[in-house]
């Protein structure tokens, strides 16, 4: 499981003039009003139209009223969900590298600038972290750019927080933010020629691969398309291939490829239930002809009817067949309820030829044999 980074250190500050009205105006939000992501992102859209001052008073709010949590920063839960995140910061004012991220991410989208949180490991004055973080990047104008909240707020001294609003990590270009940001995923660098892990730990670019072309914006929004499990899966390889430098590279690694095997089992057993359904319905009608069978196809029904619906159980048995055998892998715990469901499936195919075989032969005779037929039948 992945690790957040939670230490940071101060970079130079400045102050964006141009953006001080903005900042005066968050300062003034009601409290009343910061209980939730959602009536701060309101407040916000109300009060600024520009995509540009909507995201300064994300990351000024965020980065001016979080503080950072010194005392928890090494005893914090991974698997936080993003709603346990931005609730716990939004309650206690305080938090850790995810819990900056979490509210920026949620606060940014909310008021219409596309955004994503970013994993990775950092490194300044030419020293790699040993803990992982996380901070965010958002598109303005068709344009990438890098946000650290976490670092934007203020910086850690001896063991204690100290709050001073840094401009340094605010609309930050990727191609300086890489210096001291490295995503596990190198798709997040927003890059035409992304840097490996080992070219992040040397400081300079390996001749060898300045030719590499990365359309990064293409696979953004290809990214987006993707169901959950395959976002897991390429992200995998992308971190294989920009290769495993360290014992954070490989714990993300690890983690995306178990997610990504939770996920696609998850996705499986879906699919697993979803035959089991189609099966009980198609059981449900092979029973029925079972029965309106050993009653002599009482009441009478005409020959279409008959076909119809032996058409229509028969499609749905070799239905069931084909897709149980598609499922793939749903977990160890489910497995031998699929081999189970694979052999009941297989068992009411055959019943059900059967029966259509019956059926057929039925339907090509005249009047007195299907009386014979019907007389022979116990």
């Amino acid at each position: 499981m992945k690790n957040y980074c939670f230490l940071f250190l101060f970079l130079s500050c400045f102050s964006y003039g141009q953006y001080e009205a903005v900042d005066k105006k968050m300062t003034q939000i009601p409290d009343s009003l910061t209980t939730s992501t959602t009536k701060i992102a309101d407040y916000i859209s109300s009060n600024f139209k520009a995509p540009n001052d909507k995201i300064r008073a994300v990351f000024f709010w965020t980065a001016s009223t979080i503080s950072y949590d010194v005392v928890n920063m090494l005893n914090q839960d991974p698997n936080q969900t993003e709603e346990f995140k931005i609730k716990s910061a939004l309650d206690s004012r305080k938090g850790v590298c995810m819990h900056y991220a979490a509210v920026f991410n949620d606060l940014a989208n909310k008021v219409g600038v596309r955004t994503y949180v970013i994993e990775g490991y950092t490194k300044q004055f030419g020293k790699i972290a040993t803990l992982g973080h996380a901070w965010c990047a958002s598109q303005l104008d068709g344009k990438w750019l890098l946000f650290d909240p976490t670092w934007g707020s203020g910086y850690v001294l001896n063991q204690k927080y100290i709050k001073k609003l840094n401009n340094s990590f605010f609309k930050a270009e990727p191609s300086q933010f890489i210096l001291s940001h490295m995503p596990f995923d190198f798709l997040w660098q927003f890059l035409a020629t992304p840097i490996t892990n080992a070219e992040f730990y040397g400081g300079k670019k390996d001749p060898k691969n300045a030719k590499i072309i990365f359309d990064y914006q293409t696979q953004i929004n290809r990214f987006d398309s993707l169901s959950d499990s395959d976002k897991a899966f390429e992200a995998a390889e992308r971190i294989e291939k920009n290769g495993l430098q360290n014992k954070l590279i490989i714990d993300q690694y690890n983690f995306k490829k178990k997610d990504f095997t939770i996920l696609k089992a998850n996705n499986n057993i879906e699919k697993l239930n979803a035959v089991v359904n189609n099966y009980n319905e198609a059981i449900g009608l092979l029973n029925d002809f079972s029965r309106f069978r050993f009653n002599k196809f009482k009441p009478e029904q005409t020959d279409e009817v008959l076909r119809k619906n032996m058409q229509e159980l028969s499609d749905k048995m070799n239905k069931c067949k084909e897709d149980v055998y598609n499922i793939g892998f749903v977990g160890n715990e489910n497995t031998s309820n699929l081999k189970n469901l694979k052999k009941m499936i297989l068992d009411a195919v055959e019943q059900t030829d059967k029966q259509k075989t019956f059926l057929d032969t039925y339907l090509s005779k005249g009047f007195v044999g299907r009386k014979l037929m019907m007389s022979k039948f116990r």
